[in-house]
């Protein structure tokens, strides 16, 4: 996964935090990183625990559809051999 940062280059960065200090002033910034800090957290959480929740899911149907094919093939193969044995 490409970081964010990555599209932007170094100038447009520097006016970034250009209007932030002046928006915010150099007091506030701190704080304004921390809570910027604890979005991100929460939002990488939250897609992580989504992550999961399909993985699990998918892996519960792939399990089913895994066996169903076991016992198709296993099937098949029962009665490929009925059929062999009553041609002989």
């Amino acid at each position: 996964m490409a970081h964010p940062l990555l599209f932007f280059s170094g100038g447009e960065i520097m006016v970034i935090v250009f209007f932030v200090l002046l928006l915010f002033g150099a007091d506030a910034l701190p704080g304004v990183a921390r809570t910027i800090g604890k979005v991100m957290n929460e939002f990488h959480k939250a897609t992580d625990d989504i992550k999961r929740e399909i993985t699990d899911q998918t892996s519960d149907i792939k399990n089913e559809i895994t066996n169903l094919k076991d016992n198709m093939e296993k099937k098949g193969g029962d009665f490929t051999r009925k059929i062999d044995e009553e041609l002989k």
